[in-house]
Parts: structure tokens; C-alpha cells; sequence
């Protein structure tokens, strides 16, 4: 996107148009989104730390029951 001060424009009334037209397009709101968005993992990533979890999980309670912090 491309934005040209007019002839006899002053710097604030320029500034308005075209933060006005960045919020117009989305281009903003666009970068915000994608600023801290987070890649998707693979299928066997997710299971492999799914089961991870599960196991953890586990350990856990049997320590709990066996009076083991």
C-alpha cells in the first residue's frame, strides 16, 4: 500500500488518513494476529507428548498411593 502526501497537507492530517486506511484494510490487525501465532505440530508429536503425559500422569498417582511425594 502506497500513500502520497497531498500539496498543502499538514503532517497530522496526513498521518490521520493513513492510520484511517491501515485500519481500513486490516493490514494491522493481520500482523497482530500473526504475530505470536504458533505453527501446528505433526500428528506423532502430539501423540508422542500425549503419552508422555499419560505416563507422567501415572507415575504420579501410583507415587500418591504408595505415599511417595
Amino acid at each position: 500500500m502506497e500513500l502520497k502526501r497531498r500539496e498543502g497537507e499538514s503532517m497530522g492530517s496526513f498521518l490521520h488518513r493513513f492510520t484511517k486506511k491501515i485500519r481500513q484494510t486490516g493490514i494491522l490487525v493481520e500482523a497482530k494476529k500473526r504475530r505470536f501465532s504458533v505453527r501446528k505440530s505433526s500428528k506423532t508429536k502430539i501423540r508422542t507428548s500425549a503419552l508422555y503425559r499419560e505416563g507422567k500422569k501415572l507415575e504420579t498417582e501410583k507415587k500418591r498411593r504408595l505415599g511417595i511425594s
